[in-house]
């Protein structure tokens, strides 16, 4: 029997442990839910993310959380074929989906793909001219030693981007939109996958700091120019910052 996570009660490594089991479980319907459940809009979010982070032709890249590789895939574009990209998650399973999709896109052998922890980035200091991380921030069992981890392997003038879910402010859409979050869509998650990791992700969210205080940790790691936009009406925020 599976049983959601308490995001208010549980952290540690109970809470790393159950997420990378999570998305174990979940990895072969993940692409199909993502789509289905964000009406393919997932897309579009990564895309701005990823002009976001300002890469050019020959630069090299860390996607941080990368799950299935769809934000490592999208970052090739802009690195090109001198360029690299490296994509890093801790769960197994969804990594071999990613290497599956990077090797079917045409022109994309720059893409590596690690087994990793965000929290301990197996990656020199001073690597890359932009760490990206989607959806995966709200994830770690601690936000702060997360960013500090980006800092250190970012190149100086490098930019870290933060792609995630958040809440909604105006009404009335943030009504709207947490009826769907919380009633609908664990329905529609149980349906096609497992009904306790799409009731894992609206509490994440509930417990995931607001835009503010998302900045200010970035801000007390060292990143400097720290801002952030909403997408979609406040569904999803973008937080950039750069290494001095």
């Amino acid at each position: 029997m599976s049983i959601a996570l308490d995001e208010s009660k549980v952290i540690g490594e109970q809470k790393r442990s159950y997420v990378r089991d999570m998305f174990a479980r979940i990895a072969p319907r993940y692409d199909l839910l993502n789509s289905l459940l964000s009406l393919r809009i997932h897309h579009y979010w990564r895309n701005v993310a990823a002009r976001e982070a300002n890469l050019q032709q020959g630069d090299t890249a860390l996607d941080v959380c990368t799950g299935t590789a769809d934000l490592a895939v999208r970052l090739a574009r802009d690195v090109g074929t001198s360029g690299t990209v490296i994509g890093v998650d801790f769960c197994e399973p969804m990594l071999r989906l990613g290497w599956s999709k990077a090797r079917k896109r045409s022109g994309q052998r720059q893409i590596t793909l690690v087994l990793g922890d965000a929290l301990q980035l197996p990656f020199a200091s001073g690597s890359f001219q932009a760490v990206t991380v989607a959806f995966g921030i709200r994830n770690v069992v601690d936000i702060r030693k997360a960013f500090a981890e980006m800092w250190r392997v970012l190149k100086p003038g490098g930019r870290v981007v933060c792609l995630e879910f958040s809440r909604p402010r105006r009404q009335p859409f943030r009504a709207i939109y947490h009826f769907y979050f919380h009633r609908l869509l664990p329905g529609i998650g149980g349906l096609f996958s497992h009904r306790d990791a799409y009731t894992y992700l609206p509490t994440s969210v509930q417990y995931f700091p607001e835009r503010e205080q998302l900045a200010h940790i970035m801000r007390e790691v060292g990143f400097t120019a720290v801002t952030w936009r909403e997408l979609t009406m406040g569904i999803v925020c973008i937080h950039s910052g750069v290494k001095p």
